[in-house]
């Protein structure tokens, strides 16, 4: 199965639209499958109050409110329409993340999305993962910052928000029993993807942990992906290679420009050179047949041994470890066939550098 690369445009336009369409363009160019935005009303996702990340403070180099950083990188509805017609006409799946239930309601309704990303921040919200559920579209999950146990009760309330009716009263129980059922857990196995996340920018590669997604593979049964923000290429295929169905890349324009984001995203060009290099690996892991390949069938003969004559062997002569030897080539008689030969007589003369024949 191909892996689906997510290029994450997030917030990277700095609420530019005319910058929007050009990552649009760009992601397209790069050869990702899908391109992401954000979706949210500043005045709904944070309290004035709310202080930024460390990360967003040293990003910016400027110490503000939340709400005030937030306010400058809203996209309008109206721009996601045109968005959305412009991935259209490119090809490129148009996603974005909903961190409020009026966004949400827009991309599922207005714009019609089939598929959503809930983020990391959001794994404990639990209203706001029913209502993701309840859309009927699937979902890709974001793990950072969380447990096992975590995990597990966010794929309780998808799996209530899948399969239980709008009367229905969600309560605790009722996620578990959800989860637990067969109904739940087949709604999780076709609808849901689950990705490894460190949440940070940039993730320090001794906190990656990308054998979290054995972990996740093994403890869920779902596919298992990876939003990576460390810097550069290689952990993201790195992760192809450890199974990764779906990667999720930060990208941007410009690492220099101004924005929380930036700094920890690839430009153009390093975005190409990552997805070139996912498929070269998706393509280098193959199947798990062990076979020989199309190109070794013709080395074989060269490259493997056979049993020679290694001195003049006459007619009626035994053959013996002294006259007989393994070398190349391959297409004589198999040095398998080494114990049984010895000291049986030769039907023909033979000349140093025979293969041996009987």
């Amino acid at each position: 199965m191909k892996v689906e690369i997510i290029a994450e445009a997030g917030v990277n336009h700095n609420g530019d639209e005319s910058l929007a369409f050009k990552l649009v363009e760009a992601a397209s160019f790069a050869g990702a499958d899908v391109v992401k935005f954000q979706t949210f009303k500043a005045e709904k996702l944070v309290t004035p109050e709310a202080e930024q990340a460390a990360y967003q403070i040293e990003n910016t180099q400027k110490k503000e409110s939340q709400l005030s950083m937030l306010s400058r990188l809203e996209l309008s509805y109206e721009a996601h329409h045109r968005l959305l017609s412009r991935c259209n006409e490119l090809g490129i799946e148009f996603l974005s993340t909903a961190f409020d239930s009026d966004s949400l309601r827009f991309l599922a309704n207005d714009l019609g999305l089939k598929r959503l990303k809930i983020p990391s921040g959001e794994l404990t919200n639990a209203p706001l993962l029913l209502e993701h559920a309840r859309t009927g579209c699937d979902l890709i999950v974001s793990t950072g910052m969380s447990m096992l146990s975590e995990i597990e009760a966010a794929l309780g309330v998808i799996a209530y928000g899948y399969i239980s009716k709008e009367k229905d009263k969600p309560s605790q129980e009722a996620f578990e029993l959800a989860y637990l059922s067969e109904e739940g857990r087949e709604a999780l196995r076709q609808k849901v993807t689950i990705l490894h996340c460190t949440t940070e920018y940039p993730a320090p590669l001794s906190e990656i942990n990308l054998n979290t997604m054995n972990t996740l593979r093994q403890a869920f049964n779902l596919p298992v992906g990876l939003s990576d923000h460390s810097e550069g290429i290689n952990v993201p295929i790195a992760a192809v290679a450890k199974g990764a169905t779906l990667i999720e890349k930060h990208f941007t324009l410009d690492r220099g420009m101004e924005g929380p984001d930036h700094k920890a995203s690839l430009n153009p060009e390093q975005l190409r050179a990552m997805i070139h290099g996912v498929r070269e690996v998706e393509t280098a892991l193959g199947n798990r047949m062990k076979l020989p390949s199309v190109s070794e069938l013709q080395n074989r003969m060269v490259v493997r041994k056979s049993l020679v004559a290694v001195a003049p062997i006459n007619c009626g002569e035994s053959f013996t470890k002294e006259n007989i030897a393994i070398m190349r080539p391959g297409n004589g008689i198999s040095p398998y066939m080494y114990w049984d030969i010895i000291g049986t007589t030769a039907k023909r003369n033979f000349q140093a550098g025979d293969l041996i024949i009987v």
